[in-house]
Formats: C-alpha cells, sequence, structure tokens
C-alpha cells in the first residue's frame, strides 16, 4: 500500500492508473464482466469530462466572439458617431485568432471612447450655453436646472459646428438684447428724473434685476421684459407730456396774473423754474425735477393765492387804469365826471359780473384810444395856446401904442421896443386879425 501511494504521488497517467486498477482486481478476484462493466463506467466517465470541456471551450470562444463582435459594432458606431475615421488607426481585418483581433480593437476603443467624452463634454457646453440664452429669452432662465441629454448617435464635427453657429447667432441676439435694455433703463432713469420720481422703484417693477448696477450680464433680456420697459417708457413720456402741458398751463396763468397785477420782477424770479419752460417743446425739457408733481403743486398754490389775491388788488389796478385815463383827458381839455367812472368800476368789479382781465383790457382800450384823441388834438390845441399868446401881445401892443412916453429913453425902454416889434410880427399872423388882413 505504502508502494501505491508512493507511485500515485509520482507520475500519474492513464495507463498506470488502468495498469493498478488492474492490479487491484486481480488481488481482489474481480470477474471479467464486472471489469468490463466498470471499464465502461470508466470510458463513459472520461467522455463525459471530455464533453465539458468541449463544451466550456465552445462557450468560451462563443462568448469572445460575442465580444468580438460587440467590441467590432461599437468600433463602428463610435466611429459613425465621431464623424472621423482618420484621427483613430483602425485595425484591418485579417487572419487573426480571436484574443489577437481582441487586443487589435482595444486600443482604438479606449482611444474612441476618450474622444468622444471629450466631445460629449464639447457637446454639453455649447448645448447648455445655447439653452441659458434661450432660456433668458423666454423668460425662465431659473427654470433650466437639469443637465441635458446629448444624442450619442450624432458626435461629428459638423454638428458641433452647427450648435456652435446657433450659439454664436443666440450670443449675438443677446448683445442686441442687452444693448436695447441698457438703453431703456438710460431712458427710464432720465425720465424719472425730469419727473421726480424714484428710479429704483420704477425700474425693479419691470424686474428685479434691472435694479442692479454690478452685474450687466445679470439683467433680464427676455420678451416679457422688453414689452414691459417699452411700456413703461411710453407711459412715461406720456406723463411728460401731460405734466409739461400743465406747467405750461400754469406759467401762462401765473404770467397773465403778474401783468394784471403788475407784479415786480424780484416777485417774478422765485417762480423761474417754472416760467422758463413754457414755450419748451417736450424733448427739450430735461432738467432734473423740471416736471415733478411737488414743483407743479407749489405752482397751483401760487396760482390759487394770486386768484384769491386779484380781487382785492383788482380796484387798486383799476383805479391807477382811470387815474391814467383822467390824466390824458385833461391834458386835451376833455371834461368827464371821474367820480361817476370810479363807482362803475368799483360796481363793476364788486358784481363779479366782469372778469378782471376783461375790464382792465377794456380800461387799457380806453386808454390807447385817449392817447390817440390826445395825439389827434395836439396840433389844434398848439395853435389855440398861439393864438391865445398872440392875443395877449395884441392887447398889450394896443396899450403901447397909446402911451405917449414909449420913445423915453427910460429904462427898459429898449425892450419893450424888442417886444413891440415881435408883437407886431405875431399879430400879423393872427387868421382874421385886421392887422394880419
Amino acid at each position: 500500500m505504502a508502494d501505491a501511494e508512493n507511485s500515485l504521488l509520482g507520475e500519474t497517467t492513464c495507463g498506470s492508473l488502468l495498469q493498478k486498477l488492474q492490479e487491484i482486481w486481480d488481488e481482489v478476484g474481480e470477474s471479467d464482466e464486472e471489469r468490463d462493466k466498470m471499464l465502461l463506467q470508466i470510458e463513459q466517465e472520461c467522455l463525459d469530462v471530455y464533453k465539458r470541456k468541449v463544451e466550456q471551450a465552445a462557450n468560451s470562444r462563443a462568448q469572445l466572439l460575442q465580444v468580438l463582435s460587440d467590441a467590432k459594432l461599437e468600433l463602428s458606431t463610435l466611429v459613425s458617431a465621431l464623424g472621423d475615421k482618420s484621427s483613430v488607426g483602425i485595425p484591418e481585418k485579417g487572419s487573426e485568432t480571436i484574443k489577437e483581433q481582441l487586443a487589435a480593437i482595444a486600443p482604438a476603443l479606449e482611444q474612441l471612447w476618450k474622444q468622444k467624452e471629450e466631445r460629449v463634454k464639447e457637446f454639453s457646453d455649447v448645448r447648455s450655453q445655447i439653452q441659458k440664452i434661450c432660456g433668458e429669452i423666454a423668460g425662465n432662465a431659473s427654470e433650466q436646472t437639469g443637465a441635458l441629454a446629448v444624442d450619442d448617435s450624432d458626435l461629428s464635427l459638423k454638428k458641433l459646428d452647427e450648435y456652435q453657429v446657433k450659439l454664436k447667432e443666440l450670443q449675438k441676439e443677446k448683445s442686441d438684447r442687452l444693448s436695447k435694455v441698457l438703453e431703456y433703463v438710460s431712458t427710464v432713469h432720465d425720465l424719472c428724473a425730469v419727473l421726480g420720481m424714484d428710479f429704483f422703484s420704477t425700474i425693479t417693477e419691470v424686474h428685479p434685476s434691472l435694479g442692479d448696477s454690478t452685474g450687466v450680464q445679470s439683467k433680464s433680456i427676455s420678451n416679457d421684459t422688453l414689452s414691459r420697459l417699452a411700456k413703461t417708457v411710453s407711459a412715461l413720456n406720456e406723463d411728460k407730456k401731460q405734466r409739461l402741458h400743465k406747467l405750461q398751463e400754469l406759467a401762462t396763468q401765473l404770467i397773465d396774473l403778474w401783468n394784471l397785477m403788475d407784479t415786480p420782477e424780484e416777485g417774478r424770479r422765485l417762480f423761474n423754474h417754472v416760467t422758463c419752460n413754457t414755450s419748451a417743446l417736450v424733448d427739450k425739457v430735461t432738467g432734473p425735477g423740471a416736471l415733478a408733481l411737488d414743483l407743479i403743486e407749489q405752482a397751483e398754490v401760487e396760482v390759487d393765492r394770486l386768484d384769491k389775491l386779484k380781487s382785492s388788488r383788482m380796484k387798486e389796478i383799476a383805479l391807477k387804469r382811470q387815474v391814467e385815463l383822467e390824466k390824458i383827458f385833461a391834458s386835451v381839455h376833455i371834461e368827464i365826471d371821474p367820480e361817476a367812472a370810479r363807482e362803475k368800476i368799483m360796481a363793476l368789479i364788486d358784481s363779479g359780473n366782469v372778469e378782471p382781465t376783461e375790464l382792465l383790457a377794456d380800461m387799457d382800450n380806453q386808454i390807447m384810444k385817449a392817447k390817440e384823441e390826445a395825439l389827434s388834438r395836439k396840433e389844434i390845441l398848439d395853435r389855440v395856446e398861439k393864438w391865445m399868446s398872440a392875443c395877449e401881445e395884441e392887447s398889450w401892443l394896443e396899450d403901447y401904442n397909446r402911451d405917449e412916453n414909449r420913445y423915453n429913453a427910460s429904462r427898459g425902454a429898449h425892450l419893450n421896443l424888442k417886444r413891440a416889434e415881435k408883437a407886431r410880427i405875431l399879430v400879423n399872423k393872427i387868421p382874421g386879425s385886421e392887422k394880419g388882413r
């Protein structure tokens, strides 16, 4: 038994084992029939082992063939997706074994996978930027948070170029929109300054990002924002027109009241900031606070104050006009009843049936007509005055001629003689005078 174990530990083959089995059978005394049966059993078991090994080898080969087929398919798919065969050394078909073919394909696959990862990243970056800008234009940029799925079937440079061209177009559109937004914001700022409104609250009502002075790129450029900005600018422009019209009406009323009440220049200068835009065009009014509501309210208060003051000042102003009229009439010797005229003026003012401006305009018209009348009578009055003076000289000359001592060399005689000579000349010029004839 010890020799048999030592023999088993040595070189073991099928023949040695069969020989050892024969010896054991001989020693035991197995029959030939039993021996044949056992040999058939051993042969069947050996066949089963071979079959299993062959099946395992066949399965292994099938798996390798599947792996090779998958690798070739993957290689073909990657090449098709990337669209660039020249960048990777693709092995040619040959008579190599399966493992050799797999070993030849592996480096190409690894390189293509690396290229695919890089290309996918490029596609993802470009498409993310496209999605972001599209979201900004649509006004839902905050909702575009998920990662984009990249289509693996087409990762060609041509497709990438198409996306890049689209990205450049969107970037230009974004730049144009941003410029338009900034232009609107600047216009709103200028209009708010003129109207005395709070720019920050006005612009943030359109969109909160528009009030951010730190980041230009963060401002909203959506269609809705542009539309609301346009409406805001339009509303502010309309408000500007209405306020300017209101202020110009108030300024005109102020000027009329000042002229009516002979307001001095220093009093008018206090409202130069109101009257300076009396005839200004709306586009020319750009000063800060030029159309602020408090300025308009200030002008309204002043107009109300002057309106109330007007009735008390009207009597004084009207009486001044009446005094001026009386002086003109007196200068041309036209008699009027000043007391009756003044009572009539006071009664008209107290009744309130006539507008003060109309009353003063009527009195100014009377003064103008009186001045025209005085001017037309001036020549006649001058002639009458000269005639009266000549008559006085004629009377004196008659007295002088009757004076028997007129030629005495008394003091002043020579002066009387000169006066007499002038008097004769003047009297001779009097129309209808006997001496003149």
